[in-house]
């Protein structure tokens, strides 16, 4: 979510279109960019395991980590998107001998109960996790979703004060939730909320912080044009 912005946005108006994009970082021609089955983009050097999060089968990622990295004579990375459940410190260690290089950790809520309600288990080592993996050498992104009436800008805050005592540098990405599956019944923030959130995420001193799932929130040109003001475009992800 924070590296992966640096050269491309992933909208495909250089392609469809002809023209590029109000967010794109023009660093790219659009000869190097390429249809995936994930949409529009530059091919990049990352193998991500994503989607089911099954990291409590640590053995079954240690050993996929390692066939990968035989396999390419170029310097590839390996990155596991997890909730965090299942990194104990016993499973980073064998992650880490595999040669796994970097997490894309999603921490739901710091409040314990929110958590329980939102995944039905405790979080207690979950918030430790990020200081096991910078412990460990890892590269990690962390990001955490904005829900209305369950995870808003207090707790965020909570989160960013435990990344920022770990490491001033991690990046952080807000996510704007938007209603599905169990939680239809909610709604997504509004942009005051989100850039409410962000003020208070940077004001703890984290450096990297970036607003993602923009499109849930901004509704019109002159919402686009007050995040832009307000945040940067480097901040959106």
């Amino acid at each position: 979510m924070w590296h992966a912005t640096d050269l491309c946005r992933h909208c495909g108006l250089c392609i469809t279109k002809g023209y590029r994009g109000e967010l794109c970082p023009r660093k790219l021609n659009p000869e190097q960019i390429v249809l995936s089955e994930q949409g529009y983009g530059p091919a990049r050097n990352i193998v991500a395991f994503t989607g089911g999060d099954v990291a409590c089968q640590a053995e079954f990622y240690a050993e996929a980590t390692e066939k990968i990295k035989s396999r390419c004579s170029s310097k590839l990375w390996v990155l596991l998107e997890t909730n965090g459940y299942g990194l104990t410190p016993e499973n980073l260690d064998l992650l880490a001998s595999a040669g796994l290089d970097s997490f894309w950790l999603d921490i739901k809520a710091y409040n314990e109960e929110t958590y329980r309600r939102l995944c039905g288990v405790t979080n207690r080592w979950i918030l430790k996790t990020p200081e096991w993996i910078v412990d460990r050498g890892f590269t990690l992104e962390v990001l955490s979703l904005y829900i209305p009436g369950w995870v808003e800008t207090d707790q965020l805050v909570k989160i960013a004060e435990l990344l920022c005592n770990v490491n001033s540098e991690i990046p952080f990405t807000l996510l704007a939730f938007f209603p599905a599956h169990k939680l239809l019944s909610g709604r997504s923030p509004t942009i005051k909320e989100m850039l409410s959130a962000y003020k208070a995420v940077k004001g703890v001193g984290l450096k990297n912080v970036k607003l993602g799932n923009c499109q849930v929130f901004i509704k019109s040109r002159s919402d686009l044009k007050k995040l832009l003001g307000t945040v940067g475009l480097e901040a959106i992800g």
